[in-house]
């Protein structure tokens, strides 16, 4: 896959503390509001889902929160380019945030099959359970997926971090996702610097502006000028 490399040492690194402040800013301050931030992140993780690993069948594992919703849009765009995608969610419908539920909506409209489990082969597994808001380690529904997925041989690509990766410490939770590559926003999270979880690392523009970062002394974003995805380097 072809996109801009950037060392980890010339951008900021966000805290847990501070993303959740960036999110406030954004919709409260700026009105830019959260589904639009979450189509960036949809489709911009369906653009490297199809760009690295050029898949015909995708699972798309969806929590209720961002996160999910994320997951949910990425389904409906790798649906649009003809991607055989299949969701599982780690919650009830009825348990679903508003918008994420909205974009859960949107799916089943256009005929995305929502399944109880995962099926034991695809090509790839798209991983949009939890994002920073995890607390704890990942009990239930969740939990049970999790373990569910490090039994099929298949990829897995998560969005901001890897499920029972906790954004803030690095802790490896029991369970969590290895991922084989993890696509974060807007800036990433130091508890994925080295972490063994994460793989490959890419951060995606989700249209945070630069004086975001720089009214909280963040550092700086990646040049997303060519590309709304960068890799970054270790």
């Amino acid at each position: 896959m072809n996109v801009p490399v950037v060392s980890a040492d010339d951008i900021g690194w966000l805290t847990t503390e501070q993303m959740i402040e960036v999110d406030r800013v954004m919709i409260e301050d700026l009105h830019i509001e959260l589904i639009q931030m979450m189509e960036n992140a949809g489709r911009n993780l369906a653009r490297l889902a199809l760009e690295r690993y050029c898949p015909t069948t995708v699972t798309v594992c969806a929590g209720s929160g961002g996160n999910g919703g994320g997951g949910l849009v990425a389904a409906r765009h790798l649906h649009v380019a003809g991607v055989a995608v299949e969701v599982v969610l780690s919650s009830a419908p009825e348990r679903f945030r508003p918008v994420p539920a909205h974009q859960l909506d949107i799916v089943q409209r256009i005929g995305v099959p929502v399944r109880a489990a995962v099926a034991p082969t695809t090509d790839l597994i798209l991983d949009a359970m939890i994002g920073y808001s995890l607390n704890g380690a990942p009990r239930g529904r969740v939990a049970e997926l999790i373990r569910d997925l490090s039994s099929i041989d298949a990829p897995v690509l998560s969005l901001d971090a890897p499920s029972g990766l906790d954004t803030a410490t690095g802790t490896h939770f029991d369970p969590h996702i290895s991922a084989d590559a993890t696509m974060t926003l807007a800036l990433p999270k130091v508890g994925l610097r080295d972490s063994t979880a994460i793989g490959d690392l890419f951060v995606a523009d989700i249209s945070v502006p630069p004086s975001v970062y720089a009214a909280m002394n963040a550092g700086p974003a990646p040049d997303f000028t060519d590309s709304t995805v960068v890799h970054i380097a270790k």
